[in-house]
């Protein structure tokens, strides 16, 4: 079966919905692929939820458009200057750019198996949701949220670019994996979510582009690409003004409970038709 423009604006919604908040994108898409009877190994369909990835990053890039211009002019200080190096400015540019390599190298290493039968089976969705909302709530239990985002460091943003790689695998999530070891470091809660939108930026950016050219060939089109991203691009952005909204008084460990139950359902569904 092809993918067609409603499955694109099915997926652009689930993108847009679950891009930013501690539930698994890819595991979702996953899922929603498999429901819209679509071929979940056709290196084409992945190469589509990869791409619509870019309308989420479009989302961030005007939500935090101030924050990014003051990052960028706070990182060409630091170039400059050694005083312009001693600025917090400086520091989180640093802490964003560090933080965004291992994924990028792991991602390329490992291209293959990533987007292979293994990591991309519901099998590996359904565990991984489980599995990960036990780190969601162990980083609550541990969490001092002391240190507010003034205080990153770029030993931060390395721990918490290494934790990011862990979302390669479905169903563990990327701002999951990123807001549970900002909590770790001490970070306070609001501070470890806009980092996760942060370090997302690049890694999504540089997926998105890898994997245009396939999105693009096979039975996706150019229709259902523009379509899936734009949809993703406004579902994105009102899910992240609300996420935002959400950590500044709920912990992360609300998702739980969700995540636990479809991660359930899915290996109970799995085994039922096996």
């Amino acid at each position: 079966m092809s993918l067609d423009v409603l499955d694109a604006v099915v997926l652009g919604v689930v993108e847009g919905l679950t891009e930013f908040l501690p539930v698994s994108s890819t595991g979702h898409l996953t899922i929603a692929e498999g429901l819209l009877g679509l071929d979940v190994d056709d290196p084409s369909v992945t190469a589509f939820t990869a791409v619509i990835q870019s309308g989420a990053i479009a989302a961030v890039l005007i939500f935090f458009g101030k924050d990014i211009l003051r990052f960028a002019r706070g990182f060409l200080g630091g170039l400059r200057s050694s005083a312009g190096r001693q600025t917090e400015d400086w520091r989180l540019s640093l802490a964003v750019l560090v933080g965004s390599l291992p994924i990028g190298i792991v991602g390329l290493v490992f291209r293959d198996v990533v987007k292979g039968p293994v990591l991309r089976s519901l099998v590996t969705v359904g565990v991984a949701l489980i599995v990960w909302s036990a780190v969601l709530v162990y980083a609550e239990r541990r969490a001092t949220q002391r240190r507010p985002e003034a205080e990153v460091t770029v030993r931060d943003g390395l721990f918490i670019g290494l934790a990011q790689c862990v979302a390669l695998v479905p169903g563990v999530s990327r701002s999951g994996a990123t807001i549970s070891a900002g909590l770790l470091l001490g970070l306070d809660r609001v501070a470890s979510t806009r980092l996760a939108f942060f370090l997302g930026i690049p890694a999504l950016v540089a997926a998105g582009a890898l994997e245009l050219p396939s999105a693009l060939d096979g039975s996706v089109g150019l229709g259902p690409v523009v379509v899936g991203t734009v949809v993703s691009f406004l579902v994105a952005y009102a899910s992240i003004a609300w996420l935002l909204r959400f950590v500044q008084t709920h912990s992360i460990v609300a998702f739980v409970p969700y995540r636990v139950a479809l991660g359930v359902v899915v290996l109970g569904v799995l085994a039922m038709t096996a």
